[in-house]
């Protein structure tokens, strides 16, 4: 009973998908960073021509307005101007990133709307919980990758930055447009360098987050085993819905009895209740009715009340019982027998 709680087995399809639905999903914010993070460096690539016309505009505007006095009206014209060149900088960009946010969300889990995710839980506010969730394995592993994450990225940068500060004085001579290349150029570099660090976490972050979400699906044997009954129904209640089908079906086969021509019979055991008309285009005789025992009982006692004719022939009704269902047609090998015992009928009947 033990190894039946223990949750040692793989989720099902379906618990996975009741997750889903309630916005429990494996999403690795280092995959989804990676992604906004490559997006932006081309968004920064493909705009850059339109960022640096803005960015030299106002360069230019905040030149022209060097010796000039200030006063109320200068200020808010260079902050008009300000407010005017930094959007049209940002906002482009901004776009581009929040767009990428959301597509690398969709390209881990796909498109999923549901507002489980957000509904209030008293659950979340406890102080016991929230201690025990602060101090978890999940927590430790998480802090640890974030800092490890960011002492490599911390290193990388001042070494790239303690070698760039050495060339400002020489950068310092060149013309402002070739300082901007510079300062992409280096930037790009810096970017790529971020770029293949959160690569290679992302990679790891992926496999974990999505061990730790399996392994807090897994199941217990018993679980698994309510779940098959809640979808496939009460194996009793089933019984019993099977059975009800099965007298349904008795009683139906039990009232074309009287429209029957003959019931062979073994005599006692067995009773198989056959028909056949020939106008009506029916290509070979049919079984209407069988039964053993009881049932035999009543299909024969059904057949003396309606004068249909009963004839015995151990052989030929095990043969009928075993190999026709009713409302089938007989198989071909044993039409010869049946023939032989229906022109009997037949003849009596003209007698």
């Amino acid at each position: 009973m033990a190894d039946d709680q223990e949750k040692t087995e793989e989720p099902t399809q379906k618990k996975i998908d009741d997750a889903r639905l309630e916005g429990n999903v494996p999403k690795s914010q280092d995959m989804s960073g990676l992604f906004t993070l490559f997006v932006a460096i081309l968004g920064v690539l493909m705009l850059f021509p339109f960022m640096a016309e803005h960015i030299l505009n106002m360069t230019r505007y905040y030149f022209s307005m060097m010796g000039t006095p200030l006063n109320n009206d200068t200020m808010i014209d260079l902050a008009i101007v300000l407010a005017r060149e930094v959007l049209f900088v940002v906002i482009p960009l901004s776009i581009v990133v929040a767009i990428a946010g959301v597509l690398g969300a969709l390209a881990q889990f796909g498109f999923l709307f549901t507002t489980k995710a957000i509904m209030p839980k008293f659950s979340k506010i406890n102080p016991i919980s929230g201690m025990a969730n602060l101090f978890s394995l999940k927590k430790m592993i998480e802090g640890a990758k974030i800092t490890f994450k960011a002492m490599i990225s911390l290193g990388l940068g001042f070494y790239m930055f303690f070698h760039y500060i050495q060339e400002l004085p020489t950068v310092a001579l060149f013309s402002l447009g070739d300082q901007l290349n510079w300062m992409v150029e280096k930037a790009i570099l810096i970017a790529l360098v971020m770029l293949m660090i959160t690569f290679v976490f992302a990679l790891i972050d992926i496999v974990i987050v999505r061990k730790q979400y399996f392994d807090k699906l897994k199941m217990s044997k018993q679980e698994i085993k309510d779940e098959m009954k809640n979808m496939e129904g009460d194996p009793l209640i089933k019984g019993k819905i099977r059975q009800k089908q099965m007298e349904m079906a008795s009683q139906r086969s039990m009232a074309e009895v009287p429209n029957a021509d003959v019931v062979i019979t073994n005599p006692t055991h067995y009773a198989v209740a056959i028909k056949y008309d020939q106008e009506s285009g029916m290509n070979a005789p049919i079984v209407v009715a069988k039964g053993i025992d009881h049932k035999a009982i009543q299909i024969k006692k059904i057949a003396r009340e309606n004068e249909v004719h009963i004839v015995e022939n151990k052989e030929l009704a095990r043969s009928l019982y075993a190999q026709v269902e009713e409302e089938q047609p007989i198989p071909e090998a044993l039409f010869a027998a049946v023939a032989e015992v229906l022109a009997y009928v037949f003849k009596m009947n003209q007698k």
